[in-house]
């Protein structure tokens, strides 16, 4: 038997003054875009243990307490008759709100396209971190760290929560993390390489939904009627053009 969170969406009240982000999808849809997350080319691998944390910094920086993930996940051979859903989902409400609010900056909602959030992005980075998996679970450590320090700096500079104020204030934030180059402060380097880590999550979560795809041009697997027609002329050129640039144009098709 299913539990409600995995049929149902949560309620949309609000957490710390901001709309409390409200889940759609079932559990079999957000674990489908998961696998396709996994699957992504788009998704670097994950940082080496310690990475988030291995530059010193002048700054604060939570310390968390997280309890362990014992679930057994899919194992070798899942029973497809009698499925049910492999682990628990472990983010709570208000830190899925915050992550609605931080994707929402990330992937804006632009003409046509839906944001991050719209999509479920919030959903997915839950079953991501909530996977009993090694690189899952490094991520979730980075990724829980991000949205608590995200907070506190909030307090720290505005003494309210992240997701409760308004956009100038959220990107004075965003902005002093958004990137770890040599400008970036002592005190924000470890923060932003965690938060580097969050927006390849949520870019890669975005681009694996039907709208992300879209959004891209992506057809994905498209029936051919008939026999396959073989690349295009243009296809063919651009590929001499790149071996040639390699040196390796003696493996180069010929182009009619």
């Amino acid at each position: 038997m299913r539990t409600p969170r995995e049929d149902r969406p949560m309620p949309a009240d609000t957490h710390d003054g901001a709309a409390a982000y409200a889940n759609r999808l079932t559990r079999r849809e957000s674990l489908k875009l998961l696998a396709a997350l996994a699957a992504s080319a788009m998704l670097p691998a994950a940082p080496a243990e310690g990475t988030a944390g291995a530059l010193a910094d002048d700054g604060h920086w939570p310390e968390l307490d997280l309890p362990p993930v014992t679930a057994a996940g899919y194992g070798t051979d899942p029973d497809l008759m009698t499925p049910e859903a492999p682990w628990p989902l472990t983010l709570t409400p208000p830190q899925l709100s915050l992550l609605a609010v931080l994707s929402d900056i990330i992937v804006p909602a632009e003409g046509q396209s839906p944001s991050a959030s719209a999509v479920q992005v919030p959903t997915v980075i839950d079953e991501w971190v909530s996977a009993p998996y090694p690189d899952q679970q490094r991520d979730r450590v980075t990724i829980l760290s991000a949205l608590a320090w995200i907070d506190d700096e909030a307090a720290l500079r505005f003494s309210r929560p992240f997701a409760s104020l308004d956009t100038a204030r959220q990107l004075a934030i965003i902005d002093d993390i958004a990137y770890d180059n040599h400008q970036t402060p002592r005190r924000f380097q470890r923060i932003a390489r965690a938060f580097a880590r969050l927006r390849e999550l949520v870019l890669a979560a975005y681009f694996c939904t039907p709208e992300g795809m879209e959004d891209i041009g992506y057809l994905g697997n498209v029936a051919i009627a008939g026999d396959y027609p073989g690349p295009t002329p243009d296809a063919y050129r651009h590929l001499e053009m790149v071996l040639s640039e390699l040196g390796l144009s003696e493996f180069a098709y010929p182009v009619d």
